[in-house]
């Protein structure tokens, strides 16, 4: 089974997304399972994981809901305030649906960069491994030290870095986020997800210039701990659904066929416990 690990959906008339403006252009506007079922179809991809957009229960609920009625969304990763007293007992609710599969906390857009660190949070992520639920950790490469920290505190949180950590790759910068992610693979039993990496690179870019990165991250987590994912809509901004498939498809030549069927689901399957 091929299952895209991280896609999204919104409805903007909701306007809990903050991130979402009129600036950036095409993306602006709803994005429903509609919209994604044919270019799933044409990629042969079987199923999804769908993650949340917005820093809201309401939205997680939404998700949800959308879950229920559409068939090939088989996870649904979404968001609760950690730092509220009663954020374990919101993961014990929200665990109850069987689409629900992780939490994400949108660390990339929190101004404090020692957040996870927090204390407050223990309860959290406490209830993330009590509930056997995955934990996307957003991130950037400045936050890598600290989710190193962060999973020593916690090693039995089922943890996935979405999108290799969002390397500089327009910037040409490799080594730092090399050397910590290739520690966090090391020293913990996170995965990675490959996806969100066109939206780092400069808007002409070829595959050549993911490569690097992406040979890193697969040298690192191996074929058993990479995940793939395609960040639709949100690629449409750098390269269409089927364009980002075909670069995977070059990016991963090396490897051999069951590697391929690990890294295009079965790894998904495994990280989020998905009932497929």
């Amino acid at each position: 089974m091929r299952i895209d690990a991280h896609q999204h959906f919104w409805t903007t008339a909701r306007t809990d997304y903050g991130w979402l403006t009129p600036e950036l252009g095409d993306i602006y506007r709803d994005f429903l399972p509609e919209d994604l079922e044919p270019l799933l179809s044409a990629a042969q991809i079987d199923a999804t994981v769908l993650v949340q957009a917005a820093p809201t229960v309401a939205e997680t609920e939404y998700l949800l809901t959308l879950a229920e009625n559409t068939d090939f969304i088989k996870g649904v990763v979404g968001w609760v305030d950690f730092e509220t007293q009663d954020a374990a007992a919101t993961l014990g609710r929200l665990a109850k649906h069987p689409k629900f599969v992780g939490v994400r906390p949108m660390i990339q857009n929190i101004a404090n960069p020692d957040w996870m660190l927090g204390k407050a949070l223990t309860p959290a992520y406490e209830a993330i491994v009590s509930e056997d639920l995955t934990f996307d950790a957003l991130t950037l490469p400045p936050h890598l030290a600290n989710l190193s920290t962060l999973l020593s505190r916690h090693s039995e949180m089922r943890v996935v870095i979405d999108h290799g950590s969002k390397p500089y790759i327009r910037d040409g910068i490799f080594m730092g986020w090399a050397e910590d992610m290739a520690a966090l693979a090391r020293d913990t039993n996170c995965y990675c997800k490959l996806s969100g990496l066109v939206t780092e690179a400069i808007p002409e870019w070829s595959v050549d210039d993911l490569r690097p990165y992406v040979d890193h991250l697969l040298g690192a987590f191996g074929p058993t701990r990479l995940i793939w994912g395609s960040d639709w809509p949100v690629c449409t901004l750098a390269c269409s659904y089927q364009r980002w498939c075909e670069t995977t498809d070059d990016l991963l030549s090396p490897c051999d066929a069951s590697e391929i069927s690990a890294i295009m689901g079965g790894n998904a399957k495994r990280a989020y416990r998905l009932k497929i």
